[in-house]
């Protein structure tokens, strides 16, 4: 039987958007009608490199994006072409969750190829949007910051599932209803339609981080609040900056506890038009 660890690393390397998403789909359907396996003696993986991913766009530091506002044509395509350019790094994050960390429970590959899928449907609406708006992804420039998480954290599953899911897209909870409101206000509707499709199924995508990183200390024999402080002060100065959608945060598996450490470590407010988790 075919094995979903080389499908996996087949849809990481892909370089085409839609020969990814036809791959990402094709794999996930695979997966659900039970013709893959998960090879449990399978060796470790290779250092981690980068996925394939088209020649543009290209990618500079976080710094160098320029700031353009929602009130403007220009800044609601930028603002389309940001968050399709997260959900392309979201497909290869996906998938290297479901690559990289070995000997995991079967429904742990089951949730991270789901979430795969997902991600791809993500990328696909908002691309189509782009067309609609004269655009195409890979008109503006971008930054590598998932990507370079992921490098960071793929020497340990903990780490990756507290920082990926947990930090970086649950930053899109709490900035993407501010930036639908705007929208909206904007007439927008078009892409608020798509961004609340976004909201509604990444809460589902942090929970799955939740649910693994609280697995994964099980595991270890560590307590999850201490574990979850100790990364972020390790990898991320301290912890994401507030303010929290705290409904989102508690439907995606934030407990009480940590949600009052975000609250309590959180330096300033978040600038929705700087939507780069």
């Amino acid at each position: 039987m075919p094995d979903v660890l080389a499908r996996a690393r087949a849809c990481i390397d892909c370089c085409d958007p839609e020969d990814k998403l036809r791959q990402t789909h094709a794999t996930w359907r695979a997966l659900q009608a039970g013709e893959l396996a998960v090879d449990a003696e399978a060796l470790p993986p290779p250092p981690i490199g980068d996925p394939g991913r088209p020649l543009r766009p290209r990618l500079v530091a976080p710094r160098a994006l320029p700031q353009r506002g929602l009130g403007t044509p220009e800044g609601r395509v930028a603002l389309v072409h940001a968050v399709a350019h997260i959900e392309f790094n979201a497909i290869n994050l996906a998938w290297d969750a479901v690559y990289r960390f070995r000997g995991m429970p079967a429904a742990y590959y089951t949730d991270w190829a789901r979430v795969a899928d997902d991600e791809a449907r993500h990328f696909a609406l908002l691309a189509g949007r782009l067309c609609e708006l004269g655009h195409a992804y890979g008109d503006f420039d971008a930054h590598n910051g998932l990507w370079d998480m992921a490098q960071k954290t793929a020497h340990s599953d903990v780490a990756r599932m507290a920082l990926v899911p947990r930090v970086l897209e649950a930053r899109g909870l709490d900035v993407t209803p501010g930036m639908i409101e705007r929208l909206k206000t904007a007439g927008d509707m078009d892409t608020v339609a798509i961004l609340e499709v976004i909201l509604r199924e990444e809460v589902a995508h942090v929970h799955c981080g939740s649910h693994w990183f609280r697995w994964c200390c099980a595991r270890d024999g560590l307590e999850p609040r201490a574990t979850f402080r100790k990364l972020l002060s390790d990898y991320m100065r301290g912890g994401p900056k507030g303010p929290f959608n705290l409904s989102a945060r508690r439907a995606a598996g934030f407990d009480e506890d940590e949600l009052s450490d975000l609250q309590a470590s959180t330096q300033a407010p978040v600038n929705g038009d700087r939507y780069c988790r």
